[in-house]
């Protein structure tokens, strides 16, 4: 007898708290076998994540291809600043490997929804019918994208948020832990909604809302930061 499908191997790209959800989603649903880990802080090399091994830095995604790895996910989250996702994904891309979306077993996802690549959907996270949703996106535990949102690339919709119909959201926006959306709304490329707000109206490019209903705090580029 032999055995079953060989899984692909793949690596995490950073060893925040994010990247134990993917690790968790990864063998539940066996899209494919956790190689290692690469993260910057030499103090956690040589250590383990989950039981997957913490070997180095990005210096090593070039040799990964050699050794069979194939697929790769962004195992970095982010706090209103998803730069540093955005550009884990694209040194991924460029070393070659191939960008793996997740989904936790216990997530729903519509048939008629389109998920593009390396995106993470967790546990308890709903994308319902026409929903179009970009590139490495992240959709949090128990959040929500109902139908016909379009979710641009490096998007984090964050643990407990909603976003109603038809919602809008562009590129690298942040929508906070337990915010919620109002139908039809548009939410501008890198705009931040803050956790809690409640939106019922258009949010511009690059601007931070919070509050119920959501009004404007600042610009968003002010409040950006590294999260690795």
């Amino acid at each position: 007898m032999t055995g079953g499908p060989t899984l692909p191997l793949c690596v995490i790209l950073g060893g925040g708290g994010h990247a134990r959800i993917l690790i968790d989603a990864l063998r539940g649903s066996g899209a494919a076998t956790p190689y290692a880990v690469l993260d910057r802080d030499r103090t956690r090399w040589g250590g383990d994540l989950l039981g997957v091994p913490i070997t180095g830095g990005d210096d090593l995604l070039a040799g990964l291809p050699e050794k069979g790895v194939s697929r790769f996910v962004v195992g970095v989250g982010g706090a209103g600043d998803n730069s540093a996702r955005r550009r884990l994904f694209d040194l991924g891309r460029s070393h070659g490997l191939v960008p793996l979306t997740v989904r936790h077993p216990s997530a729903i996802c519509s048939t008629w929804a389109e998920i593009g690549p390396g995106c993470a959907l967790c546990p308890a996270a709903v994308v319902n019918a026409g929903a179009v949703v970009g590139a490495n996106v992240i959709v949090n535990t128990g959040a929500i994208v109902e139908h016909d949102c379009v979710i641009g690339d490096h998007v984090h919709v964050a643990t407990g948020a909603r976003l109603a119909g038809a919602v809008r959201v562009g590129e690298g926006a942040h929508i906070g832990a337990g915010a919620t959306v109002r139908q039809q709304i548009v939410i501008g490329e890198g705009a931040v909604v803050g956790a809690g707000a409640v939106v019922v109206d258009d949010v511009p490019a690059w601007t931070v809302v919070v509050g119920v209903p959501a009004r404007a705090l600042r610009s968003a580029r002010a409040a950006e930061r590294p999260v690795r």
